[in-house]
């Protein structure tokens, strides 16, 4: 077993990156992107690579708790340091510290304001009594409260929301090494501190950061709740209460979570959850899930269901009419297959989508551990067959990213965001069990990483007729 992330790889990955960029940005040259956005990519790229590779050999054999503290501090600093640059960045580029063409976040933010001096029962009214969709209510109930403290700053919410991010890598720690072990955990977590999607979205006043946090923190809990020979009564109400905020934040991601925990009690090992107690948590979630019907929750999980194909075809129309004619070709049944190794990166300077370039290195690291996925997938089914074990955070991604497929946001690397923890995760066991035989495939995997990204700068401009 390999117990850390090789510098062999991580080394091939800075390579390869360079090769691809510099083939897109010369084969279509007359949309290359802006300078900074080609510096940007190399930053989130070497730097994941070199400190992923560094940090997972130098903190291999350290103790838990240092490893813990030393996790924390490092995804912190880390993720201020960003906050803080993309702020003045923000500023210096449109005017107003919010990204460019920025919606949601300016909506989270002038609804928080609005909030601010409002009792905390006139806050609950509005946000879950006096509503028809209570998608987003929960985020803007934590920025909220946490308007009563930061006031109007913009600030100082992304850094309480970096702490919370931070606080995801240790979480997915807890969870990683009780599904695959200590030393692919640790790496697991230590991809976690470093990959750059999850550390850009703390400079934004968007849900993600905090959105991302309650999810993993639903999963170790259920996780740990269902290993557990000990459970009572909080070991129970916590995964429950969770798994109902994430609702608040996402109706798919909390239809996702429940189907990951009905999963995860029907398939685990025996010896692991045990007869009587698998019994218990079934009946137990049965009673809570009748709590449910007829309420504002299965209304909205009913309505997104019903209406995930319509979606996706207003969405693919919607584009089409904009003049991205090969959008109609982005069905479910093309785009489903390819959900462990999306979104793709933009490498081309298209339709003024300057956050997707600002993330095309972030992108790039997904789609090169999409191959290390795999391999912890075809593993997990097919030779070490503990796919049983493995069944909460299996199903849990699954499912999310499998509705996703069939909805109007496939490629959308912020819907596609939730799933990126439990990747990691996937990424880091499939790392782990590297030998010659499955290496094979590594190899490959190498040739066809740059080909994903030269034909979807290809796609993109030639959807819209630019060459």
């Amino acid at each position: 077993m390999i117990t850390f992330f090789p510098k062999q790889i991580a080394t091939k990955g800075i390579y390869i990156y360079l090769t691809t960029l510099a083939a897109v940005t010369v084969v279509f040259f007359r949309h290359a992107m802006d300078i900074t956005f080609i510096a940007m990519g190399l930053m989130w790229v070497v730097g994941f690579f070199l400190l992923s590779s560094y940090c997972s050999r130098k903190w291999e054999n350290i103790s838990q708790e240092k490893f813990i503290r030393n996790l924390l501090l490092t995804a912190l600093g880390v993720r201020w340091a960003w906050t803080l640059f993309s702020y003045v960045f923000y500023i210096a580029k449109t005017g107003i510290p919010f990204e460019f063409s920025a919606g949601d976040s300016l909506w989270y933010y002038e609804e928080t304001m609005g909030n601010v001096h409002a009792s905390f029962g006139n806050i609950w009214n509005y946000l879950f009594i006096n509503t028809t969709s209570i998608s987003d209510s929960g985020y803007v109930f934590y920025l909220s409260l946490l308007s009563k403290i930061t006031g109007e700053s913009i600030l100082l919410p992304r850094l309480v929301n970096s702490m919370f991010s931070a606080a995801t890598c240790w979480l997915i720690y807890l969870l990683a090494k009780r599904n695959i072990g200590e030393e692919a955990g640790r790496m697991a977590a230590i991809l976690a501190c470093f990959m750059p999607n999850l550390i850009f979205y703390c400079g934004l006043h968007l849900k993600e950061a905090f959105m991302i946090f309650i999810m993993v923190a639903y999963l170790e809990r259920a996780d740990h709740l269902i290993r557990s020979r000990k459970y009572n009564i909080l070991n129970i109400a916590l995964p429950v209460l969770l798994g109902i905020s994430l609702f608040t934040f996402r109706t798919v991601l909390g239809a996702s979570a429940v189907l990951a925990i009905v999963t995860a009690l029907v398939f685990t090992n025996t010896s692991v959850i045990g007869k009587k107690k698998r019994f218990m948590l079934i009946a137990w979630g049965l009673l809570a899930a009748t709590t449910l019907t007829g309420g504002t929750i299965l209304n909205e999980v009913e309505g997104v269901w019903e209406q995930r194909f319509e979606n996706q075809n207003a969405k693919r129309t919607h584009q089409v009419n904009k003049g991205i004619q090969w959008a109609q070709y982005a069905t479910g049944t093309v785009m489903a297959p390819m959900m462990f190794v999306m979104p793709f990166p933009t490498m081309v300077d298209v339709d003024e989508q300057y956050t997707q370039q600002m993330l095309s290195g972030g992108n790039f690291v997904r789609n090169f551990l999409g191959g290390f996925v795999l391999i912890a997938l075809f593993s997990a089914i097919f030779i070490t067959k503990n796919w049983r074990n493995l069944s909460l955070i299996g199903s849990f991604v699954i499912a999310y990213l499998g509705i996703i497929s069939v909805s109007g946001f496939a490629n959308s690397e912020r819907f596609l965001l939730p799933g990126l923890p439990i990747l990691l995760i996937m990424a880091a066991y499939g790392i782990s069990l590297l030998d010659a035989k499955n290496y094979k495939f590594v190899k490959i995997w190498y040739y066809i990483v740059p080909v994903m990204s030269l034909a979807w700068a290809y796609f993109k401009l030639g959807s819209r007729g630019l060459f």
